[in-house]
């Protein structure tokens, strides 16, 4: 009797280990995906209830319950267009693909994020004709944030929001909006903030230089290091901004996040949404976050304008293509910054590169740049290179 109770306890543990490790290897196995479903409903129904309910019919209750199910749930587009993200195993997406409703279903992608001089060699000098109606442009810019107390933000001369904004500051205790910079929001679907700020606030700097570049005020005596002395500004300094950080770290956006501030972006207000990002390799328009997010904001009348890439000159290495976007290629301003190099055999070279420290005529020896970071140079480096 006691060798039949152990045999049975023994096989109730067995089973029960089994599906514990079957249900951790489910959740090991699970990434996220974007589930796109199109236009949001007419009737205005509340679709996030929707949202969860497919998400419960595509994964095994039997593993998992209630509370586990929203943890899986990472996002819910519902203000511009339908659709969620959550963290799906392959055979869920596939089922989920299959219901009523659904569009595409494709796991998350990462885009990459892709002078006082530039306006006027484009065009456009400081001294144009600008109209009244700029006052009430609003950019949105989706990248990496935005370091705020930059001058090219100060909402000196600004007035309010225009009263279409619908937007919000989510400050989060480090970031405060003003009359220029409207409105800030973040998102990450992931939750992991370790290498970056939890906040609208820009870490790695490209959010805040592609806002000034579209949207700065006018700061005067902009130089690096005395180097191009001249009045910064952007295409519309006028226009208040947006901002949307949904690109992290050292530059990468996921699909999941992208779409999200699409999703607030078009029902905030905007007037012009800016991307600098994009893919590594071409996708299809379905299965692509910036295609889709750009095709539900042109069809409210809103231009994107996105990042066509800074790869090439082989085929297919453009990114952002969509009949939709405004597709941006990268190019070159008519000034250069030439430095001579003096060698000890007394010979000249010039070369194209900004030059912000004197030597004050002492020789030192030469080494290749890639060997900077090997141990024979790497103390002897350190606090003497200026990137």
């Amino acid at each position: 009797m006691a060798l039949q109770r152990l045999l049975l306890l023994s096989h109730i543990c067995s089973a029960m280990l089994f599906v514990n490790v079957t249900y951790s290897a489910a959740q090991d196995s699970r990434k996220a995906y974007v589930v796109y479903m199109g236009d949001k409903p007419k009737n205005e129904v509340p679709v996030s209830p929707l949202h969860l309910n497919m998400l419960q019919d595509a994964v095994d209750s039997s593993n998992i319950n209630d509370i586990e199910h929203e943890a899986l749930l990472l996002h819910s587009y519902k203000r511009s267009f339908n659709g969620f993200a959550a963290m799906l195993t392959e055979q869920e997406a596939q089922k989920m693909a299959g219901m009523n409703g659904v569009v595409s279903v494709f796991p998350s992608k990462q885009s990459k994020i892709k002078t006082t001089k530039s306006w006027n060699f484009l065009g456009f000098p400081e001294t144009v004709k600008r109209s009244k109606l700029e006052r009430d442009i609003i950019v949105g810019m989706i990248d990496t944030g935005i370091w705020p107390e930059s001058d090219s933000f100060s909402d000196a001369g600004f007035g309010p929001p225009p009263k279409k904004w619908k937007g919000k500051c989510q400050g989060n205790g480090n970031f405060t909006c003003n009359n220029k910079i409207i409105g800030a929001q973040y998102y990450r679907a992931s939750q992991s903030f370790e290498d970056d700020i939890e906040s609208p606030r820009d870490f790695n700097g490209h959010g805040t230089h592609t806002a000034s570049t579209a949207a700065g005020n006018l700061v005067s005596k902009a130089s690096l290091y005395g180097l191009g002395l001249g009045t910064a500004r952007g295409g519309v300094p006028s226009a208040h901004i947006a901002v949307y950080k949904a690109c992290w770290g050292q530059g990468t956006c996921e699909d999941t996040d992208i779409l999200k501030a699409f999703d607030d972006a078009i029902a905030d207000g905007v007037d012009i949404i800016s991307v600098s990002a994009g893919a590594t390799i071409p996708r299809d328009y379905l299965y692509d976050g910036p295609a889709i997010g750009s095709f539900h904001a042109a069809r409210k009348g809103i231009l994107v304008s996105l990042a066509a890439g800074n790869e090439g000159p082989g085929a297919k290495s453009v990114s952002n293509y969509a009949p939709w976007q405004l597709s941006v290629a990268a190019s070159t301003i008519n000034r250069q910054f030439i430095t001579k190099v003096q060698l000890g055999n007394g010979k000249i070279y010039e070369g194209l590169s900004p030059n912000t420290f004197d030597l004050k005529g002492k020789f030192y020896p030469l080494i290749y740049g890639g060997d900077c970071n090997t141990p024979k140079f790497r103390n002897l480096i350190i606090g003497n290179i200026r990137n």
